[in-house]
């Protein structure tokens, strides 16, 4: 038994498929092991490169991140995203067959759940496979056998122990998280929030899209990626990472309070000048748009920003769009249109810098 590393601190993770045993009671086993091969395999795409796959657990994934890889707001957005694409792979599936047996019918039956808690761990080498070790990593995987989900009466749901919440500075009121306590074997009372994912999958469906298309954009542009495009997000969404490369940025305030996401209103100080951001459309890993009131041109003016993170050719790449939606804003862009290049240019420079400049396993 080798030691693969010293202690470390991180963000322990379980997504574990609800309602699979009866599932797979109920269905013919080789579907069934099929649909679970695909649904692991789309669960642990969205858990990498944010966090790392330690391994498979029958119809789990067990992974970890070190703290300094994550924020608070990328540990909501993985499981957020990770259930979302969980949901979409279902609908996949159950809409393109046409077989009639209990494996296939079945599937709407599915469910997900996570279970994340930040602690210590070692690494080690077990019989030539890694293993985590350590009584954070027994807590985490005892809560995959606690109460918490049948309490709070949510199909779909996410559990975050009260440590992790206070780890990484999350507020779980402003989160509408329920808090509960389990009583789990050998560890005792467990303090822990619980999220209804559910709900935020119906938000998703059902809310307005505000996204700038190829056909609308005033100005467009795509770059291929250094980074995977969970690191491309982060260095654009989160406040910290965005002053490394944002040259004209002093300092970054957010005036609402909790994560980012939809409704957020950001104050950048560009020296001066203040420049008020709202997030109007936040969909995790695949696009974002922002929105800049102009009031200086005229009251109601503002102009549109999307950022799409995507593929191309087997390429990951970063599209930028802007649209101009107001009069003003429109006269505004024929004016100071070659200044504003040149400062984009010149941040985007300093940007793939540092993605370049990044470890492999940051990136």
């Amino acid at each position: 038994m080798t030691t693969l590393s010293q202690r470390e601190t991180g963000c322990l993770l379980i997504a574990d498929i609800t309602g699979y045993t009866s599932y797979l009671q109920s269905s013919e086993l080789e579907h069934a092991q099929d649909v679970l091969a695909d649904l692991l395999e789309t669960l642990v795409g969205t858990l990498q490169p944010v966090f790392t796959l330690s391994k498979l657990e029958g119809d789990a994934a067990f992974a970890y991140a070190p703290v300094g890889r994550v924020s608070p707001t990328l540990i909501l957005d993985t499981v957020e995203a990770g259930y979302f694409a969980f949901r979409l792979r279902l609908r996949d599936i159950d809409n393109a067959t046409s077989c009639q047996c209990n494996a296939c019918l079945l599937i709407p039956s599915l469910d997900l759940k996570y279970f994340v808690h930040h602690g210590e761990f070692v690494a080690r080498r077990i019989a030539g496979n890694e293993e985590l070790t350590g009584s954070d990593v027994v807590v985490v995987h005892r809560l995959t056998k606690g109460q918490a989900g049948k309490q709070s009466g949510f199909a779909a749901y996410a559990v975050y122990t009260k440590k992790t919440i206070e780890s990484f500075g999350m507020n779980p009121d402003l989160l509408g998280f329920i808090p509960y306590t389990e009583e789990l074997s050998d560890v005792g009372e467990v303090e822990v929030l619980i999220q209804d994912l559910g709900t935020r999958w119906a938000f998703e469906t059902e809310r307005h899209r505000v996204y700038v298309t190829e056909e609308e954009a005033v100005f467009s542009v795509t770059w291929p990626l250094p980074v995977s495009p969970e690191v491309a997000w982060e260095y654009m969404t989160s406040p910290e990472k965005r002053a490394q490369w944002n040259q004209s940025i002093t300092s970054f305030e957010p005036q609402t309070p909790g994560r980012l996401g939809v409704g957020s209103v950001n104050h950048c100080m560009h020296g001066d000048e203040v420049v008020v951001e709202h997030v109007a459309d936040w969909r995790p890993f695949t696009y974002f748009t922002l929105e800049y009131p102009m009031t200086h041109l005229g009251e109601g003016e503002y102009w549109r920003h999307t950022y799409e993170f995507g593929e191309t050719d087997g390429e990951a790449t970063m599209t930028l769009r802007f649209s101009f939606p107001t009069p003003g804003v429109r006269a505004w862009w024929e004016q100071e249109s070659g200044s504003f290049l040149a400062d984009l240019e010149e941040n985007g420079t300093h940007l793939f810098e540092l993605w370049e400049s990044l470890e492999p396993a940051q990136a």
